[in-house]
């Protein structure tokens, strides 16, 4: 079984080949800012990425004939967890969504590349997954509900690595896990749903290097209507350059743990405060499971900073024995996924 993986994100390709269980190649493919200007929308980068995608396996001497091609799923309609097949009307859904993401060029790539090779195309877990019970979809005005948009893909493949690591079934176990990048998105898993988590693109939550979080309404409202900023400018505050980015500068948490550690009080009391906000998050995550946690999770590229982790623990270990997984396992679990797919052991559900 050979797979192709892509997962396309803001300013990187990633893509692997894997074959039979192994990967045979594995390859982040880095995109300045002054290569993706050109491109007005994300999604007009399609044809640019596709064709590095090519062109690494063309250096790497692999022929183009896989069996699947999976990739990270994009922005479009809420849907249920699972594996999807890549069709038409998933295509033209991405086009029309009011979300522009790097996500959404995933099924768009695959399925250009597996016109006539004969092979199925599918996406897995997308970030529009959707398992919220009922209570958490309702909010305090009758015009909205509310919607999940996370890093459902790792979040998943990291609780069901937990539970196999820990002779359980993923199935069997009430988790919080919190994935802390560039997003942060803190979701309560109820015996392998995930009925509550926080819009991790679109203002809900704890702020994030890129994003504003949860905000004080009113000043928002007042924002909104005081003529200095377009629609545009104020959702790129909340979704891009908000959080870390306009509190310190910067999106490179790196450079943030560098600040403190040469005496930057500013630095550490912002640091300080994502994590506070991050435990708010996860012990409502607690009320949601009645107090019935077998185990915290923290996942994400920030779970690598032990100062972060270390005083998240302080505010949370109370709840539940606290895991850490750094990083993030998207690439292992989308060819799982779609291996799992051919196999027939997952239903591949249609758009």
């Amino acid at each position: 079984m050979k797979l192709l993986v892509i997962n396309p994100g803001s300013t990187s390709t990633k893509m692997a080949v894997v074959e039979d269980g192994e990967p045979r190649l594995i390859k982040v493919i880095r995109h300045s800012a002054e290569e993706l200007a050109p491109f007005a929308r994300i999604t007009d980068q399609f044809d640019f990425r596709r064709q590095m995608i090519i062109s690494e396996l063309e250096k790497a001497g692999i022929p183009i004939e896989f069996d699947a091609i999976v990739a990270r799923g994009g922005l479009t309609k809420p849907v249920a967890g699972g594996v999807y097949a890549v069709d038409e009307n998933m295509i033209q859904a991405t086009y029309a969504s009011e979300h522009q993401h790097a996500c959404d060029l995933g099924c768009v790539i695959a399925r250009e590349i597996a016109k006539g090779l004969n092979c199925p195309c599918f996406i897995a877990d997308p970030v529009v997954t959707d398992e919220l019970n009922d209570y958490a979809r309702i909010c305090g005005l009758k015009q909205f509900k509310r919607v999940s948009i996370w890093h459902a893909l790792n979040q998943r493949a990291i609780a069901r690595r937990f539970a196999k690591e820990n002779g359980k079934r993923y199935e069997d176990l009430n988790l919080i896990v919190a994935h802390l990048g560039g997003g942060i998105s803190v979701a309560a898993h109820d015996h392998g749903r995930a009925v509550d988590v926080n819009n991790a693109l679109d203002g809900e939550g704890p702020f994030s290097p890129e994003r504003a979080g949860s905000l004080p309404a009113r000043d928002l409202v007042n924002m909104c209507f005081s003529g200095e900023y377009t629609k545009e400018e104020i959702l790129k505050m909340i979704s891009g350059k908000g959080g870390i980015n306009s509190l310190l500068g910067t999106t490179d948490m790196l450079e943030v743990e560098k600040r403190i550690e040469a005496g930057d009080e500013y630095a550490k009391l912002v640091a300080d405060a994502m994590i506070y906000h991050v435990a708010k998050a996860i012990a409502e995550k607690g009320a949601v499971l009645c107090g019935k946690i077998d185990a915290i999770i923290f996942t994400g590229g920030i779970a690598y900073w032990k100062y972060l982790v270390d005083e998240l623990k302080k505010r949370v270990d109370w709840m539940a024995p606290v895991h850490v997984y750094p990083g993030e396992d998207e690439m292992s679990a989308l060819a799982a996924n779609a291996a799992a797919a051919l196999n027939e052991e997952v239903e591949i559900k249609k758009y």
